[in-house]
């Protein structure tokens, strides 16, 4: 009952300060370059444990913070395409330090410097993709598809846990995740598609519907988040099984650590926007 009560109460504060941050872009892009690098640094704390691995923790993070800012940057029109530059140095000094280190398995330190980024640091990066978008003329910034991200993936782990809870029978993924079941994740993906529906109708309602999204769009959209926020969650799972850890940290009373609050997030985002350009195709 008492980490039930620790669980509820650091939920509360980790929905409003993501609702709240999304109200103001600059709110948005310190809360999450904060999550960036805690992140990374997480993670690199927790692959440096395996035998012979040793990546830089530090620079690591640092470039993974700077990649998510100078998405930012770039997406909001407030600096040019050459922002990234910094960042590109800073693989590539990762990459050639490994040849004066001596370390015994350089290639698994490579891999994994490498994997701090693209599974981390770009996915969340992507915030900015959603989250600013231009007329051709002004750019603008706006909550709603970011948010909405979020939104769907709280309801999908609500729904899915109640589902699973009464109706669930055909377990998911036994090898890697033997809690989840085939009802749950229906069931929460139901209710996903029918809060997507609902955004549809409130952001026509009051004109906000800034992408023009149709109701089965916004449907569409709903599926791919739960699809791919449900593949984050067994890949972090896996990634915890390999690693041999129940959670990834204790940061977040009764969360564990960050990679297990944020690992739905880090595939849902990419698939996300994948989604959303592709509709501008068709």
């Amino acid at each position: 009952m008492k980490n039930f009560i620790v669980r509820t109460i650091t939920s509360v504060f980790f929905v409003a300060a993501i609702v709240t941050s999304f109200l103001n872009p600059q709110a948005m892009t310190l809360l999450f370059s904060i999550v960036t690098g805690m992140t990374v640094w997480e993670f690199a704390g927790l692959v440096n444990e395996r035998p012979y691995i040793s990546i830089n923790r530090f620079i690591c993070t640092v470039s993974g913070v700077y990649l998510f800012l100078a998405m930012i940057g770039y997406n909001s029109g407030m600096t040019p395409a050459t922002v990234f530059i910094p960042y590109l140095v800073s693989i590539v000094y990762l990459m050639v330090a490994e040849l004066y280190l001596k370390a015994k398995d350089p290639i698994n330190n490579w891999a994994y410097t490498m994997l701090s980024q693209l599974y981390i640091a770009l996915p969340l990066s992507l915030l900015g993709v959603l989250a600013f978008r231009s007329d051709g003329y002004q750019t603008h910034y706006s909550y709603l598809m970011p948010l909405s991200v979020f939104v769907f993936l709280w309801i999908n782990d609500a729904g899915a846990y109640i589902c699973g809870s009464l109706l669930g029978r055909h377990k998911l993924f036994p090898r890697i995740s033997p809690g989840k079941s085939w009802e749950g994740s229906i069931g929460g993906g139901l209710l996903v598609a029918a809060a997507a529906v609902l955004i549809w109708y409130l952001t026509d309602h009051y004109q906000v519907n800034d992408l023009g999204l149709t109701a089965y769009e916004w449907a569409g959209l709903g599926i791919v988040v739960v699809v791919f926020g449900t593949w984050g969650d067994l890949i972090e799972s896996l990634f915890k099984r390999t690693l041999g850890i129940k959670d990834s940290g204790n940061i977040l009373p009764g969360h564990g650590g960050m990679l297990d609050r944020f690992d739905s997030t880090l595939m849902a985002l990419p698939a996300a926007v994948v989604y959303l350009y592709t509709l501008t195709l068709f």
